[in-house]
């Protein structure tokens, strides 16, 4: 059933996808209307009102399409002006800015590049991303030797003037965004790259982004997160005292989350352990008592917020593109938050007195064959609440998110358990990329991440270290070593299903505007 289920929804996703397709090559004045993302003068396309045609530009790198992930509105794809030949840009509007805004100097441009890649880090954006865009940003604004140096935790910036150069440097990497803060601040990226935006409305525009409140009160983002909470419960296989007790504690984690929302790193790592440490204590708890609960499905969704999946496979993809220290600082961020996770686990089985490696029992279906894919559609309501997606993105979320989990299940089958989550990103990466090249589609991480989580590749190593700390090091160990191997097989799905949406974009045809 769950097999049918899955190609079922494949199937659906692949029919809407033509049909989306179709719909937008049909439509008058958007045929080809293929937006580039490289900001070199040279090979850029231009459209001008005499309805020259526009071609499709290969990608140039392994994650362009990680950078190139907003489409403009329509508004500004029609020919209002002409573009003279010899801009430097290749924008088809002049930016708004104002006059003085429009040839900077170094200085204001370093401040607003600082600004960015800040912003950029923060949104977990891979370094070579980053790295590119800043580059392009100072390359459209005429000053084409920018040099960018970014990690996971500072960026740097170089920035050569008529007479002297600027340097800057800045933290980052302390801030977490929502996904519609994400979205804003990707939107931004991708328009300064295009000449749209100039530094200082770019500053401007960014301070919003980043101060932007939640557009939900705490008693709906509160909401949001018991029903992420429940969505992973479904997903893990739990019954109706799973469900139970899953929600209640993600209740008291997510006040918990919301009320130290801001505090420093230091606080969230004691947070970390001690959500751990007493979600375990009550799981623990009731299974000593005799309460009819399955350890996994009532103890990892109210966590599920702390497993580093995302985290570590950004470094891994972060490695896979050279970028050693970057991949390496992130790699050890993420198994620290895994060790403070199972540390908590452990010393709630220590005090309870029930072993930490019962975590590793599998859940039953209780709900069936269907329960795991109703839970997909309760996990996409909970994040779209708790972390504030907007709504015109929520119909691209919940596809990439149902494609990823059904490509997993089939992946499960045919592969077994380490390569279903390599076929499970594989084939959610190029959907994502083409949810963002369409007119109301969310920038590719918005839809990444969330993909991400539903596969939960961070569960696997939870399990695998606190078997370790419990004693059973060879069980333990190589736990940890499937979960290493999940991180990676999701990353490598992810830079296949980059390279399958580059190959489709250069083979595709040029089109000619009707």
């Amino acid at each position: 059933m769950m097999i049918a289920v899955a190609i079922a929804v494949l199937a659906l996703a692949a029919l809407v996808l033509a049909l989306v397709r179709r719909s937008t090559v049909a439509e008058p004045g958007l045929a080809g209307a293929t937006v580039d993302s490289a900001p070199a003068p040279a090979p850029a396309p231009s459209v001008t009102s005499s309805g020259d045609e526009t071609e499709t530009i290969a990608i140039p790198g392994e994650l362009d399409p990680l950078a190139d992930t907003v489409v403009l509105a329509p508004a500004s794809l029609p020919d209002a002006e002409p573009v003279p030949a010899p801009a430097p840009a290749p924008t088809p509007t002049p930016t708004t800015a104002p006059a003085d805004d429009e040839v900077p100097d170094a200085a204001v441009l370093t401040r607003f590049l600082i600004a960015l890649g800040e912003a950029l880090i923060d949104c977990a954006s891979p370094v070579a991303e980053v790295t590119r865009t800043l580059e392009d940003v100072g390359r459209v604004n005429g000053f084409p030797g920018t040099q960018v140096i970014a990690l996971p935790t500072a960026i740097l910036v170089t920035v050569p003037g008529s007479t002297q150069s600027q340097t800057a440097a800045a933290a980052a990497g302390v801030r977490a965004f929502r996904l519609d803060q994400i979205e804003d601040v990707l939107q931004i990226a991708e328009r300064s790259r295009r000449g749209q935006v100039g530094p200082v409305e770019g500053l401007g525009l960014l301070q919003q982004a980043v101060n932007a409140g939640a557009p939900y009160p705490t008693p709906v983002l509160l909401a949001g997160y018991v029903t992420y909470t429940l969505g992973i419960a479904l997903i893990l296989g739990a019954n109706l005292p799973d469900l139970l007790v899953a929600g209640v504690l993600g209740a008291l984690v997510g006040v918990v989350q919301i009320a130290t929302a801001r505090t420093s790193g230091y606080l969230q790592a004691l947070l970390v352990l001690t959500s751990a440490f007493a979600v375990s204590a009550v799981v623990f708890g009731l299974v000593r008592a005799g309460a009819p609960i399955d350890v996994l499905s009532s103890l990892v969704p109210p966590l599920v917020t702390f497993l580093p999946g995302a985290l570590l496979t950004t470094a891994v993809i972060d490695l896979a593109t050279r970028q050693m220290i970057a991949g390496s600082a992130r790699l050890a961020a993420g198994g620290m938050q895994l060790v403070l996770l199972s540390l908590g686990i452990s010393g709630a089985a220590a005090l309870v007195g029930v072993r930490a490696s019962a975590i590793a029992e599998t859940p039953g279906q209780a709900f069936g064959a269907l329960g795991p894919w109703l839970g997909v559609f309760v996990f996409v309501v909970g994040v779209a609440l708790y972390h504030c997606v907007r709504l015109s993105s929520m119909p691209w979320v919940l596809v990439v998110v149902l494609v990823a989990y059904a490509g997993q299940v089939l992946g499960g089958l045919v592969f077994g358990g380490v390569m279903s989550a390599l076929v499970g990103a594989a084939v959610m990466t190029p959907l994502a990329l083409y949810a963002a090249g369409q007119r109301q589609g969310p920038p590719a991480l918005v839809s990444f991440l969330p993909g991400f989580w539903v596969l939960v590749p961070g569960a696997l190593g939870l399990v695998g270290v606190t078997q370790t700390l419990d004693g059973t090091a060879t069980d333990g160990m190589g736990t940890i070593l499937t979960a290493g191997a999940t991180m990676v097989a999701i990353s490598l799905g992810v830079l296949v299903g980059i390279a399958l949406h580059g190959l489709v974009s250069t083979l595709r045809p040029v089109r000619v505007r009707a």
